[in-house]
């Protein structure tokens, strides 16, 4: 296992740009908690092991690591032992999760692909009943429009439906000058834990619907982006509607949802 600072040869792979300084990998590893009570950790990613090298160190939690890449799969468990078994090769985005990480709650940490963030969050979503918190590296402006409230220009889909079932905290914002090759944008670092709300007070499959449809046509009224639902005449009289979807909160799309499909 290389010691802590130990450069290592990176390599760009599959859109990656490999993080360098070790304070920064040190800072997302201490963004774990362990909230929600959690033993078990999933790295997303891991490269040539940057964060890696602290999750294993640290040794609090029974750590299983995907990756894309065979060379740095070969990397890893040369200089892993202790992840013999618990490296493996493959997409995160196809991951069957339940049969990887069995029943027991789960974390999940990673320097997130940048081209792939969003798919992973909404992965996320799906399983969100089995992972309480998420600390993950992505491009700043992915990274703001999740953490946003409403209101705010960059506020969409992805900030209600995740912040719909989780608490978002944006932790610190990563120069380029980190990673080797250097990304053209800033990076960031979030940490999502599992909100209180189990299940929405509402049909899910239709909250998920108004609220994409709603962004759909973002600069219009949600009276106009929302015609294609046709809406019940009971809500088509709300003056809600002429408002734009950025303007609603978690709370006012699951109301609207409310309305929609009451009888």
């Amino acid at each position: 296992m290389k010691e802590e600072g130990q450069k290592v040869r990176p390599k760009k792979q599959l859109g990656q740009h490999f993080l360098h300084d070790q304070r920064i990998a040190r800072n997302i590893v201490g963004g774990l908690s362990g909230w929600g009570g959690y033993q078990q950790v999933l790295e997303v990613g891991p490269g040539m092991g940057v964060l890696t090298q602290y999750l294993v160190a640290d040794g609090a939690y029974a750590l299983q690591v995907v990756e894309l890449d065979s060379e740095s799969v070969t990397y890893l468990n040369a200089h892993y032992p202790a992840l013999e078994g618990r490296v493996h090769y493959g997409d995160f985005l196809k991951l069957d999760l339940r049969s990887l990480m069995g029943e027991a709650p789960f974390a999940l940490i990673g320097n997130f692909p940048y081209n792939i963030s969003s798919q992973i969050f909404f992965k996320v979503l799906e399983h969100r009943q089995q992972i309480p918190e998420v600390v993950g590296m992505v491009q700043k402006e992915v990274a703001q429009r999740i953490a946003e409230p409403p209101g705010s220009k960059t506020y969409g889909i992805l900030s209600v439906l995740l912040q719909a079932f989780y608490s978002v905290e944006y932790l610190f914002t990563v120069a380029p000058g980190v990673f080797t090759p250097p990304p053209k944008v800033q990076s960031a670092v979030l940490r999502l834990r599992r909100n209180e709300r189990q299940a929405l007070p509402c049909n899910e499959k239709l909250f998920f619907t108004v609220v994409k449809q709603g962004f759909n046509n973002r600069r219009k009224t949600l009276r106009n982006s929302l015609k294609p639902l046709n809406l019940p005449k009971s809500v088509r009289e709300w003056d809600l509607l002429d408002k734009r979807a950025e303007q609603l909160s978690v709370d006012d799309f699951i109301r609207l949802t409310q309305a929609i499909e009451a009888p």
